[in-house]
């Protein structure tokens, strides 16, 4: 069961890392203003090595389960708030959070097959704070080998 678990967990980094770089990969050749390509560095860079890390983690090296659950943890926190924006996903996501009005609203979001960095000094104006489930569960299998 542990098997098919890593291999589930890895398939779908491999998926989202590939997928991520080659859909940032347009925008850091066009030539544009220099923040912009700064997050988009920021943004190959992060899918660059969730990718590594399921290969790793698809050949069973130890290095693989602890690049992954980096990559895990780097995909967990959902954060959406007037001063600062941070999102990361690859491969899918099951995002559970709540707006921050009165009264407190809790939602669901989810999609497989993506892939999607938000990051950003500024955001909404409806702050926003949740986790991401899939991400969660799968550190979990991780460390708990």
């Amino acid at each position: 069961m542990r098997q098919i678990l890593f291999r589930l967990i890895g398939i779908l980094e491999v998926a989202g890392g590939c997928y991520g770089m080659l859909s940032v990969l347009p925008r850091l050749i066009a030539f544009g203003p220099l923040h912009t390509a700064v997050i988009g560095l920021i943004e190959f860079a992060l899918y660059a090595f969730v990718l590594v890390a399921g290969v790793l983690l698809l050949e069973n090296s130890e290095r693989g389960i602890r690049f992954s659950s980096i990559a895990q943890l780097l995909q967990l926190p959902v954060i959406a708030l007037p001063i600062f924006s941070y999102g990361f996903h690859c491969g899918a996501f099951v995002n559970v959070f709540i707006l921050l009005h009165s009264p407190l609203h809790p939602e669901l979001a989810y999609h497989f097959g993506s892939q999607g960095l938000a990051l950003a000094f500024g955001g909404p104006s409806a702050s926003r704070l949740g986790i991401n489930l899939l991400a969660l569960l799968s550190w979990l299998v991780l460390k708990l080998r």
